[in-house]
């Protein structure tokens, strides 16, 4: 029984962070497309550059304005109580999203970031789950380019995929764009911190329940090539098979033995080979401090390519499942994934919480499982394109 009720209170959705890049791309997004009787508003260190913000948009004198400092843990409290969802692009999460997500957790407001830490995700699982069950807020994260296109992905492969038999999904990457000083931050962040990476998993490992009958898996697949891609396959080190892991344990649908892995996709060999040797380079850099620091100031939270640079910007994710003697080939594709389209899955997912008649969920969720159909159908219809493209 959850003690969920927020009816009451003054917004639908609140945009915290609206201030900066991928914020600015939300807040448009919003201002464009969320109905007109949806209360939202946006939130942030600075009032000045939130009214300003507010200016710009169409019908941003109906948009609230709340200033709030994501150092203030009593401000973060009474800015959750105010809204039935909040979004937050406030990271690196790891330093300045906990205080938030307990918040959330505690008053039963639906939670949802752009997180694509590993630690932060484990770290609130344990410690703000149990909670967030027993108020019914649904804790979202990675509900950008990490990782809503491989877990629904996932998740439209399998249906097209018998059902009750084992099944295996393999998702290959590929995409021609920039990513933000704010991802580069982040990411040297969760690679200079790997022991406790671990720790933080193995801890989550011991509070998760097991399943029952049931088995869902996502190993670190091998460097190869993959005929079925023509592409050579490179694993990705991200946190999106774990999150497509744990949609498959909550989701019968996966069947009694799922496996699911991803990689880059990459059709040149040596670039194939160069890609490994620049990321064993920075993996070895940033262990040292001076190397992180110098390597930080080079692309800074806040920079980002222009408006002609992410015009040109496009990704494809295609899946290959199989099971049950079926072998079918899907696409999950669109335009600038770090950018229009990580603000366009992050507003349709808020939008999502806000208005879908949902699944019963609770705690730490993910899109697929509290989601699904619905913010598929919502991506479909904003020109993500998910497609079946062969079967056999």
């Amino acid at each position: 029984m959850t003690m969920r009720n927020t009816d009451d209170r003054a917004y639908d959705i609140v945009l915290f962070g609206a201030t900066g890049f991928v914020g600015v791309l939300t807040a448009e997004y919003l201002a464009a497309h969320a109905p007109k009787e949806v209360r939202w508003a946006v939130a942030g260190r600075s009032e000045r550059k939130l009214r300003e913000l507010c200016e710009r948009l169409p019908g941003g004198e109906r948009v609230g304005v709340l200033p709030t400092d994501a150092g203030d843990p009593a401000a973060l409290r009474a800015l959750a109580g105010q809204t039935r969802v909040i979004a937050t692009t406030v990271g690196p999460y790891l330093t300045y999203g906990e205080e938030l997500v307990a918040a959330c957790a505690d008053l039963g407001t639906d939670y949802l970031d752009l997180s694509g830490e590993p630690e932060f995700v484990d770290l609130m699982y344990v410690r703000h789950d149990s909670r967030a069950r027993e108020t019914g807020a649904r804790l979202l994260h990675a509900a950008g380019f990490d990782s809503i296109p491989y877990d629904l992905g996932a998740y439209f492969t399998v249906r097209q995929l018998p059902e009750g038999v084992p099944l295996t999904v393999d998702g290959y990457v590929t995409a021609d764009a920039m990513f933000s000083g704010g991802t580069f931050a982040s990411t040297l962040g969760q690679m200079a911190r790997l022991r406790q990476m671990g720790a933080a998993a193995r801890d989550r490992r011991r509070h998760e329940p097991r399943l029952v009958e049931r088995r869902a898996t996502a190993p670190t697949g091998v460097p190869r090539f993959a005929p079925e891609v023509g592409a050579w396959a490179l694993p990705m080190p991200t946190l999106d098979p774990q999150i497509v892991r744990r949609s498959a344990h909550a989701l019968e649908r996966y069947g009694p033995d799922f496996r699911y892995r991803q990689y880059f996709a990459v059709r040149r060999l040596p670039a194939a080979l160069g890609g490994v040797t620049a990321f064993g380079a920075l993996a070895a850099a940033v262990q040292l401090p001076p190397a992180r620091r110098w390597l930080s100031d080079r692309y800074r939270p806040g920079d980002g390519p222009d408006a002609e640079r992410r015009e040109r910007s496009w990704f494809s994710v295609r899946f290959v499942g199989e099971g049950g003697g079926r072998r079918v080939y899907t696409e999950v594709s669109g335009g600038d994934p770090g950018y229009g389209e990580t603000a366009k899955m992050f507003a349709e997912a808020a939008l999502s919480f806000a208005l879908d008649p949902l699944p019963d969920t609770a705690g730490q969720v993910t899109t697929a499982a509290a989601m699904g159909d619905a913010l598929t159908e919502r991506l479909v219809r904003a020109g993500i394109v998910f497609r079946v493209a062969a079967t056999r």
